[in-house]
């Protein structure tokens, strides 16, 4: 049943409801209805015929809340409680064609109907819901209970957890369905300038609590008025903390007073508020899982217009790490993407919009997927550099360190059921070591976008700091971060610069400090749950050895040059976008002259996906799709040409193509992947140079020229050692290498 018909019954979640058949239901002559008191001036206002159309075949009665259905198009409607003050007939009736809706101009005193937010407004959270309700619920609709067990009922909650997650949303749920009297504080308004004021506000406070018992105290941002007493230097704070504490211990309703106290920084609220006796009761309101994002995205979504290419259980696996406030943001992001879309074909002169208008307007697949582009989860903000779009596909060569990589990150995240069938434990850690441009960052990437993970990518140096003790907490707090949006990878890129090993830094073992700090997350006592650590660096050997060991980074991956065949595959990924004289890509794109966008979605809807197609074939789905005289460049129709291909993974039979870069690859001995891109990139510039529209093998010969190897034989022997001094794992004894 939903939340009104439950409020109207006088019925909690989880209570026993038993329904009876209705033999003849009676029609409803006349019914009056009264807004409520909380109603805004100026609020829109609904007609009576609209009312009397939403609520046809509603059973009410007198004394009953019905639901209406308020607010602009295409934003979530507003849904406002009316109370039903008189029917004709007096009793129980239905609304039917032939009954009279009235609206009374005089709005019910104490009867508020704007923002009742109830357990179903609430995704996900059941078990926290249910824990707040046994602690504040409970005590006040059956203190009979406690009296028989001889118990006090607890007199404080403190919910805390990253911001966004719902802790202020679930205590004003809790106090909504309980009845009790809800008295809202926002913690830093309790504190004022002059002497004894803030302590006074707070005694006033429990005292209205007192009078109007059952009631509940809810004070957010409780960090801010309490901090740890010893840390703090002005004397009001240190007030205000002994007044609460005090006014907490004086609490003698037996349930009838609860304070509950909302925080995204548990660790600085004073430790005395935190015993029992005071705040008995610590929720953490966490991140929310993947079921939870499929409730919250169903309720923020529930008065919105959806194509029937939306899937809510796609959106919430592409929405790690995103709290309960990211996901109505992205949700009104996606709405405000289409209303975009409509507005050109919209005559906003006209005072009211016609509904055949506004009914063809729906919120797309496409809308939702622009909306996660601006969207970045609330908790990673701090700490996410970037996101990763990197695909398998973009990363040239590396078929056996692709697959290591996979096994140890991608597949115990996307194919969980499978590893805990056969009782793997998932590496804690992999460690990619190989020459400099050979693709470490870029593997770690695709891995993440791969495997749905957050992806949060520290630079080593960055967590340095010159205070003490900044640099130990940098660490704490990235670590932190992951494991409250897992499944996460957290990627060291330059990680020997972190690392190092101990006894050889000389600045007074602040470099030993951040190792410990790092070896402890790793391998502590606070378990990484969903969280893969990945670093990257290409001085293995100057890695501290404790954190190269089992359990921390169990897997070492060497990723060294491209051979011949990885070169051309290289080669090819670096140059997709740029126009190569002769290819059958070119041809494709002269033939897409005209297309707009919406013809290429035609043409992509037209192709087989997951085959290797020749120019000719491509070139008759081309055909077949009539153009519409578009204006997009040459440049734009390529790249939108080989997303396509890229989404369909399908490959072009390309002779031209596979000749030029097969002559290319044999040239570039010692090339690694960055120095391949840079080759590309010189060539480009060269054909610029000589104004032409597309390149050829000359320029490429140029810039060959240009362009020198990264790797050379003696750093070729140096690492060929490395990689034996590391392969399967590090060593229990053994020499680190000499580089020469």
């Amino acid at each position: 049943i939903d939340n009104f018909t439950r409020m109207n019954a006088n019925v909690s979640i989880g209570d026993t409801v038993r329904i009876t058949r209705v033999e003849e239901t009676i029609p409803a002559q006349v019914v009056v209805l009264a807004p409520p008191e909380d109603l805004p001036k100026n609020f829109p206002m609904a007609e009576p015929s609209t009312i009397h159309h939403n609520l046809m075949d509603y059973p009410v009665a007198v004394g009953d809340s019905v639901p209406i259905s308020i607010g602009m198009p295409f934003v979530q409607p507003q849904m406002i409680a009316y109370k039903v003050i008189e029917l004709d007939p007096p009793e129980a009736v239905i609304i039917s064609q032939q009954t009279e809706v009235i609206i009374s101009d005089s709005p019910i005193s104490g009867f508020e109907g704007i923002s009742q937010i109830t357990y179903e407004d609430i995704g996900g959270l059941r078990d926290e819901l249910q824990r707040l309700r046994e602690t504040i619920e409970l005590p006040m609709r059956h203190p009979e209970l406690f009296r028989r067990l001889g118990i006090e009922p607890p007199k404080g909650v403190l919910l805390f957890g990253p911001p966004g997650t719902g802790k202020t949303l679930i205590a004003k749920a809790v106090a909504n369905e309980s009845g009790a009297h809800f008295i809202p504080i926002a913690g830093p308004e309790v504190i004022s300038k002059y002497y004894g004021e803030s302590e006074q506000r707070l005694r006033e406070v429990f005292e209205e609590a007192a009078e109007n018992a059952p009631s509940i105290i809810f004070i957010d941002e409780l960090d801010s008025i309490t901090p740890k007493r010893e840390e703090v230097t002005g004397e009001v704070e240190r007030r205000v903390v002994a007044q609460l504490l005090t006014m907490m211990d004086g609490l003698e309703e037996r349930g009838q007073v609860v304070v509950i106290g909302a925080t995204n920084r548990i660790d600085a609220i004073d430790p005395a508020l935190r015993r029992p006796g005071r705040f008995d009761r610590e929720i953490e309101i966490g991140v929310p899982s993947n079921p939870d994002r499929i409730e919250i995205l169903k309720i923020h979504t529930r008065g919105m217009p959806l194509f029937e290419d939306v899937s809510l259980e796609e959106m919430a696996e592409r929405t790690h790490g995103y709290t309960g406030a990211d996901i109505a943001a992205l949700s009104r992001e996606a709405a405000i993407r289409a209303l975009r879309r409509y507005l050109p074909h919209i005559n906003l002169d006209e005072e009211v919009i016609p509904d055949e208008v506004l009914e063809t307007m729906v919120v797309n697949r496409k809308d939702f997927n622009q909306a996660l582009r601006e969207i970045t989860p609330s908790g990673m903000r701090e700490v996410m550099l970037e996101v990763s779009h990197v695909r398998w596909g973009d990363v040239g060569g590396l078929s056996d360190p692709i697959e290591e990589i996979r096994e140890a990150v991608e597949y115990p995240l996307t194919r969980k059921e499978k590893y805990e069938e056969l009782g793997i434990q998932s590496p804690r850690g992999v460690l990619l070591y190989g020459p400099p441009g050979t693709g470490k960052t870029l593997l770690a990437k695709a891995v993440a976008n791969e495997s749905g993970a957050n992806f949060i990518a520290i630079r080593g140096p960055q967590l340095l700091s010159k205070w003490v003790g900044e640099s130990e907490r940098a660490v704490r707090e990235v670590f932190k971060k992951a494991r409250q949006v897992a499944p996460a990878i957290i990627f060291f890129d330059e990680l020997d610069a972190l690392t190092p090993v101990r006894g050889t830094a000389g600045d007074s073992h602040t470099m030993e400090s951040v190792l410990n700090q790092f070896l402890t997350e790793m391998d502590g006592l606070v378990d990484l749950k969903d969280v893969v650590v990945m670093g990257a660096t290409n001085r293995p050997d100057i890695v501290d050895p404790a954190l190269l060991r089992s359990g921390r980074f169990d897997r070492l991956i060497y990723i060294g040059e491209p051979g011949t065949t990885d070169r051309i595959e290289v080669l090819k990924i670096h140059s997709k976008l740029i126009p190569i004289e002769g290819s059958a890509l070119e041809s494709l794109v002269d033939e897409t002259r005209n297309f707009t966008e919406d013809d290429f979605e035609i043409l992509a809807g037209s192709l087989p996906g997951g085959t290797s197609s020749s120019g000719p074939e491509l070139m008759q789905h081309i055909r077949s799709v009539t153009p519409s005289m578009g204006t997009i460049s040459r440049s734009g129709r390529r790249k939108m040409l080989v997303e396509i291909l890229e989404k369909l993974r399908i490959t072009i039979e390309d002779p031209v193509l596979d000749k030029l870069f097969g002559d290319i690859s044999t040239k570039t001995d010692g090339y690694v992947g960055a120095d391949l891109e840079g080759l590309c990139r010189e060539a480009a510039i060269f054909a610029m140079r000589d104004q032409m529209s597309s390149v050829n093998k000359v320029h490429f010969e140029h810039a060959l020229e240009k362009v020198h190897p990264t790797m050379n034989q003696r750093l070729r022997e140096s690492y060929e050692r490395v990689k034996i001094h590391f392969k399967g794992g590090m060593q229990k004894k053994a020499e680190p290498p000499e580089y020469q």
